[in-house]
């Protein structure tokens, strides 16, 4: 019997840049430790020979996971073109080991690279990339997040989000456990029962003001509290009752599966883990992250920084891929004045999507500058 051999188009990648975006937000911020009224995004972009176009975008936060923007540009300045050119993306898992042997303090350019890779592979087989992730769920209500503010601004705020559909508030807090509890009431009462209520503490309580707020808050019916403790205080974690443990979110204790397994050592320190790309390095480093999570019966949020909807869109399309995900809180593109792209996600009435073009769906602006293939 003859055999007959396909071949098989080698994709390789002939043309790898990057460059720097500043960004304002529409509407600034406040958390436990800092204002934040603009944003830096470092974009790559790789093309295969046959023309094929990849993006990426990096959203690095120094006080998160130590990487600078400058960290972040010195990484891909250094080692962007070895690591990608000439490479086939049909060797994507070669090439992300590599990038984290190469780059293993700088996440967010990792993620850039990894996100990237990942748009030009699913674009080369014509499928929405969660398709070929292993498509869990259609789609899944996001948070909105308020910053730090009054309790006059954050009404306002919240009737804002209420009338544009969402139906979930994300409460930044953590300077003042006394304010914070006054504030969510009158929130909780504006708002009714029907609008659910998480907060976000940023590291900002101790032991003793996170169960005192605890205690303070037990009728406001809260979905969950998000980092209340120093990222590095597991151990005080593990001596709150099991009740609040299974209601607290790891964000800043949670940065790769090495953490996840520290988080994951009897008795669990946290009920939920929250997944940034930008903290563990892209969506493949993500999803390592959300099977050891799905194995262990934790559930799964995934966030964000301030970036580009082409990061929202890789999350969303890992979120939508994994079976323990339970909640997003992807709305780091909402606020930014300007983006680069559009597509990549529907959002309607506070639920997320993602479209069935292939890749991330992401397409360029019509006016922006950049062109890759000048």
């Amino acid at each position: 019997m003859a055999v007959i051999a396909k071949k098989i188009k080698i994709m390789k990648i002939t043309k790898a840049i990057y460059w720097t975006e500043p960004f304002e937000l529409t509407r600034p911020y406040t958390i436990a430790y800092e204002r934040i009224d603009s944003v830096e995004n470092i974009f790559v972009c790789l093309q295969t020979e046959d023309g094929s176009i990849g993006v990426g975008v990096a959203a690095p936060d120094a006080e998160v996971t130590g990487e600078s923007v400058q960290d972040c540009r010195q990484a891909l300045e250094s080692g962007l073109e070895s690591l990608v050119m000439g490479a086939d993306i049909r060797h994507l898992r070669n090439i992300l080991r590599n990038a984290e042997n190469s780059m293993p303090t700088q996440p967010a350019a990792r993620a850039a690279i990894d996100i990237a890779l990942h748009d030009l592979w699913a674009r080369h087989l014509g499928l929405p990339l969660v398709d070929l992730l292993g498509r869990c769920h259609r789609s899944l209500p996001t948070s909105i997040t308020i910053g730090i503010k009054s309790v006059a601004e954050s009404l306002e705020e919240a009737d804002e989000y209420k009338g544009r559909g969402f139906k979930i508030l994300k409460i930044k807090i953590g300077q003042s456990v006394e304010q914070d509890v006054e504030c969510l009431s009158q929130i909780r009462q504006h708002t009714g029962r029907d609008m659910i209520l998480r907060v976000d503490a940023n590291q900002g309580y101790s032991r003793e003001e996170y169960k005192y707020f605890i205690d303070q808050t037990d009728s406001l019916n809260l979905e969950f509290i998000e980092q209340p403790l120093p990222a590095r205080d597991l151990d005080s974690m593990r001596r709150l009752p099991e009740s609040m443990r299974k209601m607290t979110v790891a964000d800043e204790s949670l940065l790769d599966a090495r953490d996840a397994l520290e988080c994951l050592q009897p008795p669990f320190a946290f009920g939920i883990f929250n997944i940034k790309l930008m903290k563990c390095g892209g969506i493949a480093a993500g999803l390592q992250i959300a099977e050891l999570a799905n194995l262990a019966g934790i559930d799964l949020m995934w966030g964000c920084m301030d970036e580009s909807r082409v990061g929202i869109a890789a999350a969303l399309h890992a979120a939508l891929a994994s079976p323990a995900t339970r909640y997003l809180d992807l709305d780091g593109s909402l606020d930014l004045a300007r983006d680069l792209v559009e597509g990549g996600f529907v959002l309607k009435d506070g639920e997320l999507s993602v479209t069935d073009q292939p890749g991330l769906g992401v397409k360029w602006i019509a006016d922006c500058r950049f062109q890759i293939a000048d």
